[in-house]
C-alpha cells in the first residue's frame, strides 16, 4: 500500500469497525440519548449492580438553538445500560446544573424572554425528570445569573449550592462523572 493511500484505508477501516453502525435511542427516553450497541465486550457489565451517577453540568453550547449535549448525557446513561439488560429501577441518575448551563433549566417562558426563541432543552429536561432524574440547580448561580425559581422547568430542584449537592449525593453512594 502506498503511503498516500494511507488516510482512505484508514477512514474506511474506521467506518468498518463499527462507525458505520447506527445508534439508537430508548427504553429509557426515546427522544433522546441515542447510543451504539456494543456486541460481546471484554469488560462485562455487571447487571446486577446498582449505577448510581451525578453529572454536573456547568457549560453549554453558544448557540442559543443547539441542546445541551452534556445534559443529554444522562439519557444516553439510562438508554445504554437499559439497552445492555440492567433494570430500570437499578439506574440512578442525578444532574446537578450550574454556572452557563443555567439557562438550559428554564422555562420556554423564561427562555425566550431573555433569547428571543424557546429553549432547546425543555423536551430533554422534561423526559429525564419523567425518568426519575433528580435534575438540582445550584441555588448559587440561581443568584449570580438572576434565575428564579418561577424561571425553572417544573420539578427543577434548587440546593444551596452546587458543591453541596454533589457532596450530599456522593455520600449518598452517587459516583460523580466528570464531563
Amino acid at each position: 500500500m502506498k503511503i498516500h493511500h494511507f488516510p482512505l484505508f484508514l477512514l474506511f477501516f474506521i467506518g468498518f469497525l463499527g462507525f458505520s453502525q447506527e445508534k439508537s435511542a430508548g427504553p429509557v427516553i426515546e427522544e433522546y440519548g441515542p447510543v451504539f450497541k456494543i456486541e460481546n465486550p471484554d469488560f462485562k457489565t455487571d447487571t446486577s449492580q446498582e449505577f448510581k451517577v451525578v453529572f454536573d453540568v456547568m457549560d453549554s453550547p453558544e448557540s442559543h438553538t443547539e441542546i445541551n449535549k452534556k445534559l443529554e448525557t444522562a439519557a444516553r446513561f439510562l438508554n445504554l445500560h437499559a439497552q445492555s439488560g440492567i433494570p430500570v429501577e437499578q439506574l440512578k441518575a442525578a444532574l446537578i446544573v450550574h454556572n452557563v448551563a443555567s439557562k438550559d433549566i428554564t422555562t420556554d417562558e423564561a427562555y425566550q424572554k431573555r433569547f428571543g426563541m424557546p429553549n432547546p432543552n425543555l423536551g430533554l429536561i422534561q423526559a429525564l425528570l419523567d425518568a426519575g432524574v433528580e435534575v438540582i440547580y445550584c441555588g448559587q448561580s440561581s443568584m449570580a445569573r438572576n434565575f428564579p425559581k418561577e424561571d425553572l422547568i417544573p420539578g427543577v430542584k434548587i440546593a444551596l449550592s452546587a458543591m453541596t449537592a454533589n457532596i450530599q449525593l456522593q455520600n449518598q453512594g452517587y459516583r460523580p462523572i466528570k464531563l
